[in-house]
């Protein structure tokens, strides 16, 4: 059932409860890549632009749940918005639930926007704690998820927060909204021929997006250390290779689906190994089929990546979930730069391509091509676990439209 929409929902003059994930990296209290705050602005702008006051609320790293920490301060994040705004941004408290915050969203304007400090100081964020809720609940009239990289999590913010707001609208925003469409239509009825590209590091992390994915697609594509578990499953010596040993009997599982359902399965043929983990340090070597032992694939081999880019070529609908290598080494980038090229080629040429967030929107910026393939998803997590096809409650429970 389709969601009720923040664009179909009055806000003017109303108090405006939106989860965000600002969830940035932060180096040395400095943002080094803003793309999640960006990628919220349409939404907050709607709210602003519109007279409603936006209350925006997120968390940030880890902290203990024990109160304030300098560290993981939203305060950097609140400074950027108002940039990227061209508006102040109101900050009021180092406490999402104290008076001091709660009295300036009383004091708001029509047409401002407020931050509030991280949600995870309070240990009720991850817990899910009713009094917490309570809390932020009553600051607003209307919720709105617009945090799609924390949908597939039960955190108060994402559940027991709208499930508090009464009468209140509960809806989605731009993000979530586009986020779901692409991710969902991507999955419920691809263009064909679908061809997933699957890298990373752990096998364990993507077999159950492969069981699921696997009845509707043509070519699946695994690189990244998650491809040695599935070789050696085969029989391929792979060297000193990240394995997940306990993993090897549902990768065979996994091939004999692949061939039953005549899903053509491309593994890496060639490697680019290494004695160390290390971007400087060790003797570097490729190798066909078999490695050497005391070597590690750290990329994919020139011969695998011209295989994979002819899967890539000629789809209708292309789902990219993690790297081929560790592209951000130097001497290992070179597959994933070639993949990332190959399915920005392809939506040139008319295909659909999702790119599931986390390391794959990085290697996309980095490659250059992200603005070039038709959704780069902000939340890691979040779309691997649509991959799977698992729900999600905090977006089940909000207003259908």
């Amino acid at each position: 059932m389709p969601k009720q929409t923040i664009a179909n929902t009055d806000v003017a003059s109303k108090r405006v409860l939106v989860r965000v994930d600002f969830n940035v990296p932060l180096d040395n209290g400095a943002i080094s890549d803003d793309r999640r705050i960006r990628a919220a602005l349409p939404t907050i702008k709607s709210i602003a632009d519109r007279g409603g006051r936006a209350v925006l609320m997120s968390h940030l790293g880890r902290p203990g749940g024990e109160g304030y920490e300098a560290g993981s301060s939203l305060e950097p994040v609140a400074k950027r918005l108002g940039e990227l705004l061209d508006q102040p941004v109101l900050f009021p408290s180092q406490d999402c639930t104290d008076d001091a915050a709660a009295g300036a969203i009383n004091a708001m304007a029509d047409g401002q926007v407020l931050l509030l400090e991280n949600l995870r100081f309070h240990a009720g964020e991850k817990s899910g704690d009713a009094a917490f809720a309570d809390r932020l609940a009553s600051y607003a009239e209307v919720y709105v998820n617009d945090a799609f990289g924390t949908c597939h999590r039960t955190d108060a913010s994402m559940l027991a927060v709208p499930q508090r707001m009464g009468d209140g609208a509960r809806v989605v925003g731009f993000l979530v909204e586009k986020e779901i469409k692409y991710l969902s239509e991507a999955i419920a009825s691809p263009a064909k021929p679908f061809t997933i590209v699957l890298g990373g590091a752990k096998v364990s992390d993507k077999l159950p997006a492969i069981e699921n994915l696997l009845p509707k697609a043509d070519h699946i594509v695994i690189g990244g250390a998650m491809a040695y578990t599935f070789l050696k499953a085969l029989g391929h010596n792979v060297g000193s290779s990240r394995v997940e040993e306990d993993r090897i009997k549902e990768a065979k599982h996994i091939i004999a689906l692949a061939g039953e359902s005549k899903v053509d399965l491309h593994l890496p043929i060639d490697h680019v190994c290494s004695t160390q983990f290390t971007e400087n340090a060790g003797d570097l070597e490729e190798f066909e089929d078999h490695i050497k032992d005391g070597y590690m694939g750290l990329d994919i081999g020139p011969k695998s990546r011209l295989r994979f880019t002819q899967a890539i070529k000629g789809s209708k609908t292309v789902v990219w979930n993690g790297p081929m290598g560790v592209f951000e080494w130097r001497p290992f980038r070179m597959g994933t730069r070639i993949i990332a090229e190959a399915i920005a080629d392809a939506t040139d040429a008319g295909c659909t391509s999702v790119v599931g967030g986390g390391d794959s929107a990085a290697a996309a910026e980095t490659f250059g091509v992200a603005s070039r393939l038709s959704h780069v998803s902000t939340g890691g997590g979040a779309s691997l676990a649509m991959l799977e096809g698992k729900p999600f409650e905090a977006v089940e429970l909000l207003d259908d439209a």
